[in-house]
């Protein structure tokens, strides 16, 4: 029998492969934010990490070290380029490294050949990844009720929403212990009355390293009814099979990808507003050019560095926003 083994990785990819194989995936993401994040950086930069470097890389490379990992998944096509050296520095200190890389092009053979590169590695079928991602799809499916919640109803909340969605890109190494407390979340969302008197906002970008930031745009009249690539980590377009719903996945593909996906969801949910998230030093602040051009709402773009709540500056900011368009 296989050891169980606790996989990290770098962003969201083909998790039924490693659930298929019976091994815990483990998002090295969601493992940095949820703890002491400052630290996290901190502790890398002292390993040699510059100061000029993304915290999340920083971030992933300290919870790879401290959260009992035994094997990085780095995707080193489709996410940060500073992916591959990370897996090389992890890779000099003896971890066991997997290189994952998603078509520079959607190309339906491209990704089928990979996704099958990572079965063999993995030691199964891609009939065995396709009954994980059945198993995975049922739960997707209660996903989906909640984020109509958020933006049909308002019973759930945008950084709720959030939480959910990109809980969802390793169902925290357990899918069954997820499905009970999305389960229960659910009974008592649904028991809230509806909500419709705030300001409607999209969310569109990476994560936000802020710890605040939802909570500050609901003391302003705001709330989130679209989480742009939370949704696209959760995989709700519920596609029949592994292959395709790799294919639609627009995060790993170009901003022309996302926009495919961003422009309806901001018209069917009624968005009045967008706040567009960049990190420093990152390549998708030269991506925020084109959704600025091509998207026709008011727009305020945020950068964050460090792990911390929402600074002084950034706060005007988003006050004299919502002055102006709330």
């Amino acid at each position: 029998m296989k050891n169980k083994l606790t996989v990290g990785f770098t962003t969201s990819f083909p998790v039924e492969v490693v659930f298929a194989a019976g091994h815990k995936p483990i998002d090295l993401n969601n493992i940095f934010i949820s703890g002491n994040a400052a630290a996290a950086v901190h502790q890398a930069e002292l390993k040699g990490f510059p100061r000029t470097i993304c915290a999340w890389i920083k971030g992933n490379y300290t919870a790879a070290r401290k959260a009992g990992i035994d094997e990085v998944i780095g995707i080193v096509q489709g996410d940060c380029a500073n992916s591959q050296s990370l897996l090389g520095i992890l890779k000099d200190e003896s971890f066991p490294i997997y290189h994952f890389s998603f078509p520079l092009e959607r190309d339906q053979q491209s990704l089928d050949d990979e996704i099958s590169r990572l079965e063999r590695h993995y030691g199964v079928t891609r009939e065995d990844s396709e009954r994980v991602k059945l198993r995975l799809d049922k739960i997707r499916r209660k996903l989906l009720i909640l984020d109509e919640l958020t933006w049909q109803e308002g019973r759930v909340n945008g950084q709720e929403n959030h939480y959910w969605l990109v809980s969802a890109s390793d169902f925290w190494g357990d899918p069954d212990r997820f499905e009970a407390e999305l389960d229960a979340f659910l009974i008592q969302a649904e028991q809230r009355p509806k909500r419709d008197s705030y300001f409607r906002l999209a969310y569109l970008g990476v994560p936000p390293i802020y710890s605040n930031l939802y909570q500050t745009l609901s003391k302003l009249g705001a709330d989130v009814v679209f989480n742009e690539v939370q949704r696209q980590f959760a995989m709700l377009s519920l596609k029949p099979d592994l292959l395709s719903q790799y294919l639609v996945y627009t995060y790993p593909y170009s901003v022309f990808e996302r926009l495919e996906d961003i422009l309806p969801e901001l018209e069917k949910r009624r968005v009045q507003a967008v706040i567009s998230y960049t990190q420093s030093f990152c390549h998708m602040q030269i991506d925020n050019m084109i959704l600025k051009k091509k998207i026709g709402l008011p727009f305020l773009t945020l950068e964050g560095d460090q792990p911390e709540e929402i600074d002084s500056r950034t706060l005007l900011r988003l006050e004299s926003f919502m002055e102006v368009h709330g």
